[in-house]
């Protein structure tokens, strides 16, 4: 069985749109990640990055389900011993709105230089307003 490439050219990059406003943040993660990486398209190949565009808005007004707002925790350290330092998801998204869905989008891409560049294909933005109105994105549920 021979690999299949996908020629760059070939590829037709599409952009979409996503609201994100009372939509629970796996939901929509899972969507816009399924599209960054190309699942959606018949030619998907795991190792080439051939995925859509997707302009998420109201990043800020995501829902998580149950007590997760107060019990799920991100970590960051500074790079020194004792450093560690964790605050909840209402604490997240008062600090940096888009910051929970930009993680939750990552960790469901490829580790690596893929998934790094693919990531950069999800815009993620806190308001209604977004500068991407000339690709015409389309809007899509998630």
């Amino acid at each position: 069985m021979k690999t299949v490439f996908a020629k760059p050219a070939s590829v037709e990059r599409k952009w979409y749109v996503i609201d994100a406003e009372g939509k629970v943040l796996g939901r929509v993660a899972a969507k816009v990640a399924s599209i960054v990486r190309g699942k959606n398209k018949a030619i998907f190949v795991p190792h080439q990055e051939i995925g859509d565009f997707v302009v998420v808005i109201n990043a800020d007004k995501i829902v998580v389900t149950g007590r997760k707002a107060q019990q799920k925790l991100y970590y960051r350290h500074s790079g020194y011993p004792g450093g560690l330092k964790t605050q909840t998801f209402e604490k997240a998204i008062d600090r940096h709105p888009t910051m929970p869905l930009e993680n939750a989008i990552k960790g469901m891409l490829p580790k690596g230089p893929l998934g790094r560049k693919m990531a950069k294909n999800a815009k993620i933005y806190a308001g209604a307003n977004h500068p991407h109105t000339s690709q015409k994105p389309e809007p899509i549920e998630a």
